[in-house]
């Protein structure tokens, strides 16, 4: 039974996930149609958590295929023990066995490694299978990905056809830095990952990190908000506040109004370049503090 939206935001705000307003939609979607579900926005934004979040709302495996330039078919799908079948081989010899026996010996089950493609189709129970930054791989993995998308099933030429024990609710993800196809995107429910408003962000940071108050949590969301608006090489995401909210409530911190002169020292932990280090000065740090209430 497909769960109702209200129902799986409720979940969601259990396991301390908390989605915006659109997000239960997209589930509910992709769980009904059973769809993969397409998610793009900047590196930051928290795409990867969502998949992390739904795999913790069914009580299921996540099983994580990274993408990347290069990324081939036997990275993603399986390999053989190369190691395990020399040393079996050379064993064999000794006794002198059939070749064929060998052959089919070498080449079963106890040699093959699963690669995420493979176990996530393996799997009985649905895992969740996070396709990690999608837009990384080259065309010709997209293409694969795609027919493996709509049969789930793949073939190994030593053992057969493999089918898929249970359709893996799949998660893809994209930073778009380059231009998915067409044909990927027809196959994919969407939805678009933005940074959190000043609100959402507060209880992002109320959820994650424990023993913050309400204040504090809503000056660094209204701080951070701040901060992307300023032109910087990198604009902090998500998993940067939460480390400067950490940090801050380390130092004891309550009242970011407190120590200026702190606030400005832990801004590392949103700035990740030097080149946004020095734009974000102490004087920025200063103005940009005045706002905060």
């Amino acid at each position: 039974m497909v769960m109702s939206r209200d129902l799986i935001t409720e979940r969601l705000a259990a396991i301390d996930y908390v989605a915006d307003s659109e997000l239960p939609v997209a589930l509910q979607l992709m769980e009904m149609l059973g769809r993969p579900l397409l998610l793009e926005g900047e590196a930051g934004v928290g795409k990867t958590e969502v998949a992390k979040a739904l795999a913790a709302l069914h009580g299921t495996a996540l099983i994580r295929l990274q993408c990347y330039e290069g990324l081939d078919q036997s990275t993603a799908l399986y390999e053989w023990n190369y190691q395990r079948q020399l040393l079996a081989i050379r064993a064999r010899e000794v006794l002198g066995p059939d070749p064929d026996a060998v052959e089919g010996d070498i080449f079963s089950e106890r040699f093959l490694l699963e690669r995420p493609l493979l176990a996530a189709i393996r799997r009985s129970d649905r895992p969740v299978l996070l396709i990690d930054e999608v837009d990384r791989a080259d065309e010709e993995f997209e293409a694969f990905l795609l027919e493996l998308l709509s049969d789930f099933q793949v073939s190994i030429p030593e053992l057969g056809t493999i089918k898929a024990s249970s359709i893996p609710r799949v998660v893809l993800t994209s930073n778009n830095t380059r231009e998915l196809s067409d044909a990927l995107r027809r196959r994919c429910l969407y939805h678009y990952v933005d940074y959190p408003d000043v609100e959402r962000e507060t209880r992002i940071i109320l959820a994650r990190v424990p023993g913050i108050t309400t204040t504090l949590a809503l000056q660094i969301a209204r701080m951070v908000q701040g901060v992307r608006k300023e032109e910087l090489r990198k604009v902090p995401g998500v998993a940067e506040t939460l480390d400067w909210a950490a940090a801050l409530l380390g130092l004891s911190m309550s009242n970011l109004h407190d120590d200026p002169q702190a606030v400005y020292e832990t801004l590392r932990c949103l700035l990740k370049t030097q080149e946004d280090r020095l734009r974000l000065t102490r004087e920025v740090s200063a103005r940009l503090l005045g706002k905060v209430a």
